[in-house]
């Protein structure tokens, strides 16, 4: 199949692919960036910047086994074929890895098994992602791509933002209160004293996942199945042809390049920015899931405009501008506490730190959601149409095998930055250690003036 035939793929299988999206993002809404990930520094480890460091761990372990085998099992799915199986198998284990979330109880003595657990959940679901993605191309024209790409990343941010307002109105719940967002006493008699509500977000994104990926497996077509003998060794000899001509090709090189650093940025973003607010603002679970269905609501907005202003303008505007708000917006980040903003002391008890938080999640949200759709219709600028396949294959390996770099080098960063010669209080060193965002970004715009769109922008009056 290819996506430029004239056959088109019936509207219910394009609808199962984009569900897929749907399906997995509360993996990262609620595990990942606004629930689980605060919980789990702020309750469960000893503290917040020893929480950050740990976190960084787990998900840059998971990272580093996307890295490690992402390129064998990448060629033998090209060589065999059919997508879904491998999407099934991963989607196991980060279901399973999940739900096991459940076991973090505040304050456990040792982390060992739910690390593990965050790190195959990481290792799963991403994985179970990037075959699904490469399914992208044969469903719809390549004059489509943009926009499709854009309407499934709105819907997953929708599919998001459902599930924290389910989390944050029926089931998760303060301590103090014993009351949830909604008023109202948590669902299934969670107990908020032990963070039940927290911790169900495991169980709940497993359950979610199941049922929103059906459709893809049961309505959207796959790649015909291939003769498998011999599919790892054709497989790895198409990867290394395509891996010696790739540095004489420099746009297509170049953008590989950018959106590896600027992808693991955004990613670490994401991961890293409701442990922030919850240990230098003191942010409860719920002000952090406020942020969230902020962050959701306008990563939806952006992710559709940004599917249209690519038409417009072409992807390559709509990814530096979204590039140059991320990294305004990282600044305002790491220049906001519980007592300054931009660096500038405020008075005891004012809001503008939440204010402005709440206004760079915001932005966050919709550059986040435009920079990921416009992405991926500038991958198809830079390589022939009967080569769009294999270079989204390319594209997903080269942003998940370096998922690692970001939440290590934050890692990294803050236990540098909590000992040794700098020994900081656990608020400056957790504030210093998201500075390698800040770098990842850069690095990434850095090398876009080199890439180029191969498609002409058309500007509509």
């Amino acid at each position: 199949m290819s996506g430029s035939r004239e056959e088109r793929t019936p509207r219910r299988g394009i609808w199962g692919w984009m569900l897929f999206d749907w399906a997995q993002q509360p993996f990262h809404t609620l595990i990942i960036t606004f629930v689980f990930a605060p919980y789990f520094a702020a309750v469960v480890a000893p503290d917040a910047a020893r929480g950050q460091e740990l976190w960084g761990l787990a998900t840059g372990i998971g990272g580093l086994l996307i890295a490690f085998f992402s390129p064998l099992l990448g060629a033998i799915a090209d060589a065999a074929g059919p997508r879904k199986p491998w999407v099934f198998v991963f989607s196991v284990i980060g279901v399973l890895s999940c739900a096991a979330l459940w076991f973090a109880v505040p304050g456990m003595a040792d982390l060992t098994l739910v690390m593990i657990a965050i790190a195959l959940a990481v290792f799963g679901m991403e994985f179970a992602a990037v075959f699904n993605n490469a399914m992208m191309p044969d469903l719809v024209p390549r004059s489509e791509l943009g926009r499709l790409s854009g309407s499934a990343w709105g819907l997953g941010y929708v599919g998001g933002l459902v599930s924290l307002v389910l989390v944050l109105g029926f089931m998760s719940a303060s301590p103090e209160s014993g009351l949830t967002l909604a008023g109202l006493k948590p669902v299934f008699a969670l107990d908020p004293a032990t963070h039940e509500g927290d911790r169900a977000a495991g169980p709940l994104t497993a359950l979610w996942y199941i049922i929103f990926v059906l459709p893809m497996f049961l309505f959207t077509p796959d790649q015909p199945r291939r003769n498998r003998s011999g599919a790892l060794r054709q497989g790895l000899r198409q990867l290394a042809a395509t891996l010696r001509r790739l540095p004489s090709q420099r746009s297509y090189f170049s953008f590989l390049g950018a959106s590896m650093f600027y992808r693991d940025a955004l990613n670490a973003l994401y991961a890293f920015g409701g442990i922030y607010a919850a240990g230098i603002l003191d942010w409860s679970i719920v002000e952090i899931g406020l942020f969230g269905i902020l962050a959701n609501v306008t990563g939806a907005l952006g992710a559709w405009a940004g599917g249209r202003a690519d038409q417009a303008y072409g992807p390559k505007f709509v990814v530096n501008v979204s590039i140059l708000i991320l990294i305004l917006c990282s600044l305002l980040v790491i220049s906001t506490t519980r007592t300054e903003v931009l660096f500038v002391e405020v008075g005891e008890g004012s809001r503008l730190p939440d204010m402005l938080f709440y206004a760079a999640g915001a932005l966050i949200g919709a550059a986040g959601g435009s920079i990921q759709a416009a992405s991926r219709t500038l991958l198809v600028d830079q390589v022939p149409r009967t080569e769009v396949t294999e270079a989204f294959g390319l594209y997903a390996f080269s942003g998940k095998a370096t998922t690692f770099i970001g939440p290590l080098s934050v890692a990294a960063a803050t236990a540098w930055f909590s000992s040794g010669a700098f020994a900081l209080s656990p608020n400056d060193a957790q504030r210093l250690g998201v500075t390698p965002i800040l770098v990842l970004f850069m690095l990434g715009f850095a090398l876009l003036p080199m890439v180029k769109a191969r498609v002409e922008p058309m500007v509509r009056g």
